[in-house]
């Protein structure tokens, strides 16, 4: 996969996110990177930031959150199908907007979702 097909899935992914969840993301910038921190082969992607539920008056002037997939863990856990390689995507973009929108991980696991 190249990784031009790769950042059109991935825009695609973010298109498809529900219309109050784009209008409520800002300051966020979503990025690629080949491997993962530490040569983690498990690590699809990483919110780094301040959630939304811990903003408050004071918030501003402050770096963009970052949303980071890592493309070759995403790949290899996708195998050589691009339908897989699309939802992997499309499920790993929606988890680390979860995060910006502070839903923790063991939430997540509640509800069915991580």
């Amino acid at each position: 996969m190249t990784l031009q097909r790769f950042e059109e899935l991935t825009r695609e992914a973010l298109d498809s996110l529900p219309a109050w969840v784009l209008e409520r993301m800002e300051n966020v910038e979503v990025m690629i990177e080949d491997e993962a921190p530490g040569g983690s082969r498990s690590l699809l992607g990483r919110y780094e930031g301040i959630p939304l539920t811990r903003r408050n008056s004071g918030y501003s002037g402050v770096m963009p959150d970052r949303i980071a997939l890592y493309r070759f863990n995403i790949e290899r856990a996708s195998g050589p199908s691009e339908a897989a390689l699309r939802t992997r995507i499309s499920h790993t973009v929606a988890h680390e907007v979860a995060h910006y929108f502070g839903i923790s991980d063991d939430r997540l696991r509640e509800i069915g979702q991580y």
